[in-house]
């Protein structure tokens, strides 16, 4: 059976593509390994942040933003190393990803009825100076039903081009292998597994039942990243981040694996920057879980105190969600594989969101009443539950207790309970005035200066120690893995390049796989927004060029007949 074009991968990126290509009357073969229940990939999991530049709900909150600002954040997050080689087709996406999220992302997502949460985040705030790493001013903003609400458009639109024949949508059909005739990808080879009533994200059976090949003018890889193959990650793990960690828990469902990571480099595509990742370090052990390994990252406000392993606290910049890599860094090189957040329950109750669509049924859900609910007094009801069943979390009412099930947590001696005791009450000895030396209280004053963060995501400062703020709360975090930043190099048609830098005839790539445009759009460090972003953009380019591609190609077939 022949098809115009084959997308390997129904996550959100070949969602996007397929829903592109098929909108320009081509017809597309949508092969995914998994069952349908996990149409939409990881986006679906997702808390749906997308990195705007100078929106209007930007400035509602009194932020003012703009491209060239975007820019030199993008640049100094980056740190594009690799100019003439592994990053120049990145920076290009890069800068043209900058210009569509500056200008016609968020009226496009409007028209495909996306919408907003009024309150802008500020994610990975860098802490550093003006030209180094970090957004400046807050961009993440959430989609009003987080990743499910994101997905659905995008899911509608291929739905409707399977009514009209124009999308073939396969589950359980994994590709083995990308077939290739002189040079060029002419389709796709692999296996039928067997039928799996697995719900959405649950581990699916690798039974093979049959055969496939398929034909077709143009393949499109956008199959993810290796966020659950902990041993690609460990393969790849960069000295710079110290040693890979022993431990880790996974951040995504068990089928990102980065299987056509290899076969498409086997079929001549290149892979660039396989050294840069993207791992967060505030992990917790889900205690209902769904995947293998299943952790979840707390999205934490900038009061919490961040203690090694053994209880030493960590230097500026390593404050909760201001440098991701570099806290990971700093965590690897202690030697241990984990750390700790010391808070209060009033920082709890303000400061701790969950990322991820299904531990926030208020947005998820679109339900404004259940959305107010999170201004009422006590921990968010999806915190509240870690808190009762999460192995991760001690709650004691006195310093003495909490070091006792530190320890006992972790099964050490580690926790000193007079050097914990001495660094709390020097930091709580800065409360006193509105000044300070402490960089973190310092930070999160100027946190409480934005509007957003002091309405729902900065406590008010106070000492951890007064009784009266509550019980103390330790959480060990754990290495969480997420997402792959290297990938196949691809040229701004989102074309796979080979080894001699020239394009792979039929083979393009979107998504995560390609690094999120170019083999690695965000160099070394993300903004945050900018996955689910970049699945957005590369496959909404990838979409339109196979089909400009294409009828250039049948209209030369038929100008030679």
């Amino acid at each position: 059976m022949k098809f115009d074009v084959i997308v390997v991968g129904a996550g959100l990126a070949g969602l996007v593509a397929t829903a592109e290509i098929a909108d320009g009357g081509k017809k597309v073969l949508l092969l995914d390994q998994e069952p349908e229940s996990s149409l939409g990939g990881q986006a679906w999991w997702s808390f749906g942040g997308l990195f705007l530049i100078d929106s209007p709900e930007q400035r509602r909150m009194g932020i003012k933003d703009s491209k060239e600002l975007a820019w030199q954040d993008w640049l100094g997050t980056a740190g594009f190393d690799r100019e003439n080689d592994e990053d120049y087709w990145a920076r290009k996406w890069a800068e043209s990803y900058v210009d569509f999220a500056a200008g016609e992302k968020r009226e496009w997502l409007r028209k495909l009825g996306v919408r907003f949460f009024p309150v802008v985040g500020w994610a990975e705030r860098g802490g550093y100076l003006a030209e180094g790493h970090g957004n400046s001013v807050p961009r993440f903003h959430i989609v009003w039903g987080t990743g499910p609400g994101l997905v659905e458009p995008f899911e509608q639109r291929v739905r409707e081009h399977m009514k009209n024949g124009l999308v073939d949508y396969r589950p359980r059909h994994r590709v083995d292998e990308l077939k290739v005739s002189n040079g060029t990808i002419v389709g796709a080879i692999g296996s039928v597994l067997a039928p799996d009533d697995v719900k959405r994200g649950e581990k699916s059976s690798r039974d093979v039942v049959w055969s496939f090949e398929y034909d077709a003018e143009a393949v499109v890889v956008t199959s993810g990243g290796i966020g659950a193959n902990f041993e690609l990650i460990r393969k790849n793990w960069p000295s710079r981040l110290g040693n890979p960690p022993e431990n880790m828990i996974s951040g995504v469902p068990h089928h990102v694996d980065g299987r056509m990571l290899s076969i498409t480099e086997k079929a001549g595509g290149r892979i660039v920057n396989r050294d840069r990742m993207w791992h967060y370090t505030e992990g917790i052990k889900n205690w209902d879980s769904i995947w293998p390994h299943h952790g979840i990252r707390i999205l934490p406000g900038p009061s919490s105190i961040w203690l090694d392993a053994e209880g030493n606290r960590f230097p500026a910049p390593n404050f909760p969600g201001y440098d991701t890599l570099g806290t990971l860094e700093t965590i690897m090189k202690t030697g241990y594989d984990y750390s700790w957040f010391i808070l209060t329950e009033k920082i709890i109750e303000k400061e701790f969101a969950l990322s991820g669509s299904e531990q926030n049924p208020d947005l998820t859900g679109k339900s404004i009443k259940k959305l107010l609910s999170r201004v009422l007094p006590g921990p968010p009801s999806p915190v509240k539950a870690f808190m009762d069943n999460g192995e991760d979390f001690v709650v004691s009412k006195n310093l003495d207790e909490l070091v006792v099930g530190m320890n006992k947590l972790t099964g050490t001696d580690l926790i000193d309970i007079f050097k914990l005791r001495r660094q709390l009450e020097a930091r709580d000895r800065e409360m006193d005035n509105t000044f300070t030396k402490d960089l973190q209280i310092a930070a999160l004053r100027v946190a409480r200066n934005y509007r957003g963060d002091k309405l729902i995501r900065a406590a008010k400062p106070h000492k951890i120690l007064d009784p009266k703020n509550g019980p103390l709360i330790a959480v060990r975090l754990n290495i969480l893995s997420r997402k792959t930043l290297g990938g196949l190099q691809t040229d701004l048609s989102g074309r796979v390049l080979g080894i001699d830098g020239e394009p792979v005839p039929g083979l393009y790539a979107a998504g995560e796989v390609s690094g999120f445009g170019g083999g690695g759009v965000h160099g070394y460090r993300a903004l945050e927004g900018t996955f689910l972003g970049g699945c957005l953009f590369s496959g909404r380019v990838v979409g339109r060029s196979v089909v400009e591609s294409l009828g250039t190609l049948k209209k030369s077939i038929k100008v030679n007949h």
